[in-house]
Formats: C-alpha cells, sequence, structure tokens
C-alpha cells in the first residue's frame, strides 16, 4: 500500500509540473533585431608649423589614403546609418583650408566636405549618412579618402603657443544590423 502511495504521489507531482510548462516558440529569432552600433578612427593628421612654413605655397598635406573598411561586405552589407566626425585643431597663426574627398574605387570624388579653420581655433563638423543625412551609398562605396590642407595664411609667422600645428582627427560611428 505504502508502495501505491509513492507511485501516486509521484504521478501527481509529475502531472502538476508537466502543466506548469509553457509550450516554447523558437519564431523569436525571426522577429530578433540586432542592431549595434560599431565606433571607431578613421584618420589622424598633423603637420607642425616649422613644416607649414617651408612649403611655401603649395599645399602642406596632399595625400590619398587607401580606406577599403566601408566598401568591405562585411560592413557594406549591413550599415544602416551613421555619423563621420572631423575635427580640425589649429594652433598655428596661419588660416588653414582642409579640404576631404572620399573616393569609389575608380577614384571618383563621391563626397567631400571642407573645413576652414583660424589661428587658434578648434572646429568639429559632424557629417550624418542614411535615414538623417547624406545617401548611404556614398558611404558603402567609398574606398579611399584625400585630404588636401592648404596655408591660407602666410610662411613667416610663428604662434607663440608651444608645438604649434595642425591637427586633422576623423572617425565613423554607424549602426550595423546583425541580423
Amino acid at each position: 500500500m505504502k508502495l501505491n502511495i509513492k507511485y501516486t504521489l509521484l504521478f501527481l507531482i509529475c502531472c502538476t509540473l508537466l502543466s506548469c510548462v509553457e509550450e516554447q516558440d523558437f519564431g523569436q529569432y525571426d522577429d530578433l533585431r540586432l542592431t549595434p552600433t560599431a565606433e571607431a578612427s578613421i584618420l589622424y593628421i598633423e603637420s607642425p608649423e616649422s613644416f607649414i612654413n617651408s612649403a611655401g605655397d603649395v599645399d602642406i598635406i596632399s595625400r590619398d589614403f587607401n580606406f577599403d573598411a566601408f566598401s568591405s561586405d562585411v560592413f557594406a552589407k549591413r550599415v544602416l546609418d551613421g555619423t563621420i566626425t572631423y575635427i580640425v585643431e589649429n594652433t598655428t597663426s596661419k588660416r588653414i583650408n582642409v579640404l576631404v574627398e572620399l573616393l569609389n574605387a575608380d577614384g571618383e570624388v563621391i563626397d567631400r566636405e571642407e573645413i576652414e579653420t583660424t589661428p587658434g581655433m578648434n572646429i568639429q563638423k559632424d557629417i550624418a549618412y542614411g535615414n538623417s543625412g547624406k545617401n548611404i551609398n556614398i558611404i558603402k562605396f567609398t574606398s579611399s579618402i584625400r585630404v588636401t590642407a592648404r596655408n591660407l595664411g602666410d610662411s613667416t609667422s610663428t604662434s607663440d603657443l608651444p608645438d604649434p600645428k595642425i591637427i586633422l582627427k576623423s572617425s565613423g560611428k554607424f549602426r550595423l544590423n546583425i541580423k
């Protein structure tokens, strides 16, 4: 009799536990959206005022940088929108004009930003791409970046600040669709 009570209790406990288990919905994966934000530096360029003075009337900086990170399939197929931030710090005694051009694989300019700064001035320029800005395809097709900086001042003066220079920094912050 004791044995029957044990089996009966065990059976009732099992039935109670099984009745509390919810049916699993494995279709939730289809509704899942993963859109992390990725942020990274793009360029860092600096030029001391002594170099700017010795350059004379030619461009201080005129260089193309290979940048296939945006056009790689891993990024280009998943990018939704984002922002490129340019920061120009000018501790020289000169007006400086900085031109940043995004180029496609054929070397054609697909976007450009011009930043003019005066002595002692720091400028930050945020450029949006995607839903709230320029066409996101500009980012997807960028294969290289051309930077040109021109001295709009003289080639003799020097700043009173220690270690005067022009610095261009840029970074990108983009939302990606993982799934």
